[in-house]
């Protein structure tokens, strides 16, 4: 059988699952239900390390710290809903997928275009390698003796989240269901029990399960303290964007699907976010050092205070574990599309716009995962490292997008676009000042990789698109075929290692493809000698017996034992000797019956079309004769 096919075929099936039919795309498309976990991952889970980032650096402030929750957490869910409107508006406007990209693209120009595509694959990025860690950080607090093995941990989810994104978009949307609805239901729970005994207690609640003891206080209050606890908050609103990105995703009714979806995924975000910032303030929650000893994150604190280390509090820190780990779907279900639609410009390599066997953007989804994957072994797995380079790429894209949205607006002066440019405008007003905050308030603490990343990924784009036009250019054609004639035959080269059925199958295909053809065979070798007489018996007897021109072979001189160099060398002097005649190189394969007998053989064959492909012209080309073992043997 063929080389990839068998056994290999059979693992991808039991790993991705089995090829789609591209007719098979309606049913792979989703409804509400679906939508939220695919799509709202990122957004609902960011309420699980969104208030823990904003309480990290008051940690200086000891117990004094935990009253900024509120008024900070309020300033979030302020901006959480005007981005809200803002996105709405932009799905009924791009009913294609109205991503930051496509909306700078066709408003603002090319030079924003690429500024959003840069800034939101940055994001994605992120968020995968952010979501993860956040998830292994749950566990971690869960059970501590599991910090050693961070990073493992955070491959291995992240190798699980890759193949389930491989099998498909319906596949991973039914996979996160769960865990998505458990985790929401679960914080609800959480929420309400605390509430139920704030309201019993008179407003002074006593933990269940005692919290650790506020840190001493070292600094005193500045604004710029809160501008900075605000920007890291901030990082609760990244991955709102998301439904915008992928509206082609859902079943028909696809604009009135993708703002039901983002109308929950908001709902519910705002829900966790002023629950849990207010049950951390009663209860006087302050926040940990992550990646020290004794670290505990701020819903484990909360929950044990609420109900105590008992079946819920496991059941609940199971399902943060999982839908922080998951949340990074959210990227995978986005990152690859964006990439599609970046390539179908020419900014980056076309294979990002080709569908793989489960109908999903294979070569996003590989990349999004070897670029995730450095990230967290660089930082060692830690949450607190990666979020400030987390906000400065999704707020810069939010930015992009609103204002692209007014332009949008004003170009189409449709009923009331007067109050929709207001409310994408009043969007972009205020994303635009959250990233200089941001950027400005976690510069020094990493956001600079950010700001070197996205021109550098800008400057790509050009390359890219630089060079497939020139290849455009190059490869332009308005003349017609002109038909050979008979004296312009090309010239056929077949290197022999050794008569065999494979070298006599390459003769044989030469034959039909012109009557010089041209035997070369390296020396000397083990099978010199016997080759000469084969090739008079074999080859030149059948070839005067037919009355047609008898092959030659010409033995190449090779002292040091060099094969593919002298058989490369031959053929470029050939094409000199020839200006006015193609050469045809045939190249004998042989193609094994299993995968793994690939590895048995010498690979000369491609190392030769390789190299003739690299040093060769416009008039040498080369043909692959195959050699199938597990075909019967022609007589």
């Amino acid at each position: 059988m063929p080389f990839g096919t068998g056994l290999g075929m059979n693992i991808l099936d039991v790993i991705v699952g089995k090829p789609l039919k591209t007719s098979d795309e309606r049913a792979e498309q989703i409804g509400v239900r679906e939508g939220i976990p695919i799509f709202g991952l990122d957004a609902l889970s960011s309420a699980a390390y969104g208030p823990e980032a904003a309480l990290s650096l008051l940690i200086p402030l000891g117990v004094l710290g935990v009253q900024y929750i509120i008024p900070i957490s309020a300033a979030i869910i302020t901006l959480l809903v005007i981005v809200y409107f803002s996105y709405r508006q932009t799905i009924a406007a791009y009913r294609s997928g109205g991503g930051s990209y496509t909306v700078a693209r066709y408003n603002l120009g090319a030079f924003p275009s690429l500024l959003a595509a840069a800034a939101l694959l940055t994001d994605y990025i992120l968020t995968a390698a952010v979501g993860i860690s956040a998830g292994v950080g749950a566990l971690v607090s869960a059970v501590p003796s599991l910090q050693p093995h961070t990073v493992s941990l955070c491959v291995g989810i992240l190798v699980v989240i890759t193949i389930l994104n491989l099998r498909g978009v319906r596949e991973a949307g039914v996979a996160f269901m769960v865990p998505t609805y458990l985790f929401v239901g679960t914080l609800l729970i959480t929420i309400v029990g605390g509430l139920v005994r704030v309201a019993i207690s008179g407003g002074h609640p006593v933990p269940v399960t005692a919290l650790p003891p506020p840190p001493p206080m070292t600094e005193a209050v500045t604004l710029w303290l809160l501008l900075k606890v605000f920007a890291s908050g901030c990082t609760a609103i990244t991955g709102v964007e998301a439904v915008s990105n992928g509206v082609k995703a859902f079943r028909e009714s696809s604009v009135k699907n993708a703002q039901r979806t983002l109308t929950v995924i908001i709902f519910l975000l705002a829900v966790l976010l002023a629950g849990i910032s207010y049950l951390v303030k009663i209860y006087g929650i302050a926040a940990t050092d992550p990646g020290q000893p004794g670290y505990q994150s701020l819903l484990s604190m909360l929950i044990a205070a609420v109900f105590g280390k008992g079946v819920f509090y496991y059941l609940t820190i199971a399902s943060i574990l999982f839908v922080l780990s998951l949340s990074a779907n959210t990227a995978f279900a986005d990152f690859p599309r964006l990439c599609r639609a970046i390539a179908q410009n020419n900014y980056l390599p076309h294979v990002f716009g080709y569908r793989g066997r489960r109908l999903v953007y294979t070569y996003g989804i590989v990349v999004l995962a070897l670029l995730s994957c450095f990230l967290l072994v660089i930082f060692g797995g830690v949450t607190d490292r990666l979020i400030p380079l987390y906000a400065v790429g999704a707020f810069l894209a939010f930015t992009l997008s609103q204002f692209g949205m007014v332009v949008h607006w004003r170009k189409k002066r449709g009923p009331h676009w007067l109050k929709s440019a207001l409310i994408n405008g009043l969007g972009g007003v205020v994303t635009g000042i959250t990233v200089m905050v941001v950027l400005v308030a976690k510069f020094a603490e990493g956001a600079w990789i950010t700001v070197i990343f996205i021109p550098l990924l800008i400057y790509l784009f050009r390359v890219v698109r630089r060079h497939y036009h020139a290849i455009s250019v190059a490869t332009s054609c308005a003349a017609p075929v002109a038909p050979a004639s008979e004296a312009a035959r090309p010239i056929a080269v077949v290197p022999i290692e050794r008569w065999s059925q494979i070298s006599r199958q390459a003769l044989e295909f030469a034959s039909r493809l012109s009557p010089e053809i041209i035997g070369i065979h390296v020396e000397p070798g083990e099978h010199s000698e016997l080759l000469r007489t084969e090739w008079e018996r074999y080859v030149e007897q059948p070839f005067r017996a037919a009355g047609v021109e008898t092959p030659k072979l010409i033995l190449l001189p090779s002292p040091y034992r060099f094969i593919i160099v002298p058989i490369v060398q031959y053929i470029l002097e050939l094409a000199e000797k020839h200006p006015d005649r193609k050469i045809v190189v045939v190249i004998p394969e042989l193609v094994e019956c299993r995968w793994y007998e690939y590895f048995l053989h010498n690979q000369r064959a491609r190392l030769l079309e390789w190299t003739l492909q690299v040093r060769g012209n416009q008039r040498i080309y080369t043909a692959s004769a195959p050699y199938y073992v597990s075909e019967p043997v022609a007589k």
